[in-house]
C-alpha cells in the first residue's frame, strides 16, 4: 500500500520524513547551519537500574513494611499497594480497556515468570504481558552484564506498569539490541502497529555523549518519531537519569530521550511513607548529599536524579514563565526512585540469585507514570495523547497544581559537577512535583473534556 511505512523499508521512511521534517525541529542554534551538516552518528542507550539485593526467593517469608525492611536492611522497601496508596491512585481505576508500550532490548528468558510471581505475590490480577521482537528474538547470554542489566530494567518496568495499571495490556518490544537505530526501528513499528497509547522508556544517553546534536540525523529520526507519536495521541514517558544534571558529564546536560519536547521527563525522589503507605514527604532523590541521603546511607551511594537543560531543543511554549532559559529543561514531572525508599523486585534471570530485589531510579518512575497515564486515559475514555501542555496548563492553576502534585522543594541534584536545587513550584530535579493521582486524574480528564 502507498504511503505507509512497512518495516522492511523503514529506514527509507524516516529520512523522507526527516527530510520534509528538519528545519521544523525546534533545535538550539541556525537551522540553516544545521541542515548544511548532517552528520549520522549513532549512540547506545544504557539502563542500569540501581538496586540492592533483597529477599530469599520465597516471597512470604520477609518483611513487607517499610519499617522493618530498615530495620533489617537499612533501606525501606514498597509494596504496589503501599505506593498506589502514598500516590493516592484511585482503587476504582484499574487500566481495563488500556495497552502501555514498554520499549527493552535484548530481552529477558524470565520475564514472564518473574512478573506472574510478583502479581501473585502482591495479590494483583494476572498479567496480559505480550512480547514483540520487531527484528527477531535475541540470544539472551547470562554473562554478558549489559543483557544482565536490560534484562533486570525489563522486569522492573513490567511489574510496576502492572502494579500501577493491573489489568491494562503490557505490550513489550523488544529491540535486537541497545543502539538508536534499533529503537528507532522498533518503535516505528510498534507506531505502525498501533500497539497502544502510553509509552514507558527507561532508557537514555546523556545529550553530551551524542556527537554533533545539533545536525545528527539519527537524533532528527528519533525525534521525528514522537512527532508521529503525537499525531497518533500517545503519551511518552522516559526517565531524566540516575547520575545527577551531569549524567557522568561535569557540565549539566540532559539525558536524552527525556529531554524531547514531545516526551514526559520523570525526574526521581526519596519516598516516605508509613507501613500503610500514608504519604508524609519526599526530598529530591541524591545520595550523595548526607543530608538527602535517608537511613544513615548505611548501602552506600547509588545515585541522583537527572534533570538539566536541553542542549539540543528550544524552550517548548508549554515551559515558557517556568525557568529563565531559552532551553528545554527537565525533568517535567517526578516519583519515587531511591534504592533507599525502593520498590520490589522478582528476579529469576539465569546468572543472578533468584529472590527479591530493591530498586530504584527513574527507570522505576517511568513505567509507573506510563501506569498512571494509562488509568487517566481510562478515566477520560479516550486518549489523553502528549500530555506536557496539560500538565505545565494545571501548574498555572495554584488550586489545581496543589490539589495534582505534592512540591518537591527540598534537597539538589548536585551528584558529579554542577546542578540545580529544588525549589518551589517547578525545579529542574523534580519539575512539577509527584502525583496526586486521584486528583491529577480528574484534572487531567476535564482538561480533556474541554478541548
Amino acid at each position: 500500500m502507498r504511503g505507509r511505512c512497512f518495516p522492511r523499508r523503514v529506514f527509507a521512511c524516516l529520512m523522507l520524513a526527516f527530510l520534509a521534517a528538519v528545519l521544523s525541529v525546534g533545535v538550539v542554534g541556525s537551522r540553516d547551519a544545521a541542515a548544511r551538516r548532517l552528520v549520522n552518528e549513532p549512540w547506545r542507550y544504557q539502563a542500569h537500574p540501581p538496586k540492592r539485593y533483597a529477599f530469599a526467593a520465597n516471597a512470604r517469608a520477609f518483611p513487607y513494611t517499610p519499617s522493618e525492611c530498615v530495620a533489617r536492611y537499612g533501606v525501606a522497601c514498597y509494596s504496589p499497594q503501599q505506593i498506589r496508596r502514598a500516590y493516592d491512585i484511585p482503587s476504582s481505576l484499574e487500566g481495563e480497556g488500556q495497552s502501555i508500550v514498554i520499549f527493552d532490548a535484548y530481552g529477558s528468558p524470565s520475564v514472564r515468570r518473574d512478573l506472574e510471581t510478583f502479581s501473585e505475590t502482591f495479590g494483583l490480577p494476572k498479567p496480559d504481558l505480550h512480547i514483540y521482537y520487531p527484528q527477531g528474538r535475541p540470544k539472551f547470554d547470562p554473562r554478558n552484564s549489559n543483557q544482565q542489566g536490560w534484562a533486570q530494567e525489563i522486569a522492573l518496568d513490567t511489574q510496576w506498569a502492572h502494579a500501577i495499571a493491573p489489568k491494562a495490556r503490557i505490550n513489550l518490544v523488544i529491540a535486537r539490541d541497545n543502539s538508536d537505530l534499533a529503537f528507532n526501528y522498533a518503535q516505528t513499528w510498534a507506531l505502525g502497529r498501533g500497539l497502544g497509547h502510553v509509552w514507558s522508556q527507561s532508557y537514555g544517553t546523556p545529550e553530551a555523549a551524542i556527537k554533533s546534536v545539533e545536525s545528527n540525523v539519527q537524533l532528527r529520526l528519533s525525534h521525528n518519531g514522537y512527532v508521529n507519536a503525537r499525531a497518533q495521541r500517545i503519551s511518552v514517558f522516559a526517565s531524566a537519569g540516575d547520575s545527577g544534571a551531569g549524567n557522568g558529564f561535569r557540565r549539566p546536560n540532559a539525558l536524552y530521550p527525556a529531554s524531547d519536547p514531545l516526551v514526559t521527563a520523570v525526574g526521581g525522589t526519596n519516598l516516605f511513607a508509613s507501613d500503610r503507605g500514608v504519604y508524609r514527604r519526599e526530598t529530591v532523590w541524591n545520595d550523595s548529599n548526607p543530608a538527602l541521603c535517608p537511613f544513615g546511607c548505611t548501602q552506600g551511594i547509588f545515585g541522583a536524579t537527572g534533570g538539566a537543560p536541553s542542549r539540543v531543543f528550544k524552550k517548548p511554549a508549554y515551559q515558557r514563565g517556568f525557568q529563565p532559559t531559552r532551553h528545554r529543561t527537565t525533568s517535567d514531572v517526578s516519583y519515587d526512585a531511591s534504592v533507599y525508599t525502593s520498590v520490589l523486585v522478582y528476579l529469576s534471570i539465569p546468572g543472578i540469585p533468584e529472590g527479591f530485589y530493591f530498586f530504584g531510579g527513574t527507570s522505576s518512575g517511568a513505567p509507573q507514570w506510563a501506569g498512571i497515564g494509562a488509568l487517566a486515559n481510562q478515566a477520560a475514555g479516550r486518549p489523553l495523547g502528549f500530555l506536557n501542555p496539560r500538565l505545565y496548563a494545571l501548574a498555572k492553576n495554584g488550586a489545581a497544581y496543589r490539589a495534582s502534585f505534592h512540591d518537591v522543594t527540598r534537597g539538589g541534584n548536585v551528584f558529579y559537577g554542577g546542578g540545580y536545587r529544588a525549589k518551589k513550584g517547578y525545579d529542574l530535579p523534580t519539575g512539577l512535583g509527584t502525583p496526586k493521582v486521584s486528583a491529577l486524574i480528574r484534572n487531567l480528564s476535564h482538561q480533556g473534556a474541554r478541548r
